[in-house]
């Protein structure tokens, strides 16, 4: 089990930096560690959110990772408030099952990031369409 730490990403330029700030880490099976990106504009309810909880399925053969993860949309309205237009929401649920070796899970890790990651599933996501 990883020690909860703030999370640095690149920004979409490739070279800006942003800070994930950790607010809390989990507190066991279904308490979600928490961060937020505090560099993004608005208050603390309006800045982009990520979150990860882990818990056992019934049986204790397969450890459940959920992850959520906000972004909102801010505008400055006319009387200079910030606002929500709208968010973009991801949820996402992995089965790991306890009995596959420790080098399966380690390549199945890095796969699934770099397919995240990978130019045509970052298109999508931000355009909403899925490759033709």
């Amino acid at each position: 089990m990883a020690t909860a730490l703030p999370i640095t990403i690149k920004k979409a330029d490739g070279t800006t930096s942003i800070v994930y700030a950790l607010l809390a880490g989990s507190g066991g099976d279904k308490s979600p560690a928490l961060w937020r990106s505090s560099t993004a504009p608005g208050t603390s309810g309006q800045q982009p959110f990520f979150q990860l909880s882990s818990r056992n399925n019934g049986d204790g053969t397969v450890r459940r990772l959920d992850m959520t993860y906000v972004y909102p949309s801010v505008y400055t309205d006319t009387q200079g408030n910030t606002q929500v237009r709208s968010k973009a929401v991801f949820t996402g649920s992995f089965a790991l099952p306890m009995n596959a070796t420790s080098a399966d899970m380690s390549e199945m890790g890095a796969q699934i990031a770099n397919l995240i990651k990978d130019p045509l599933v970052v298109g999508a996501l931000q355009t909403g369409w899925a490759p033709t």
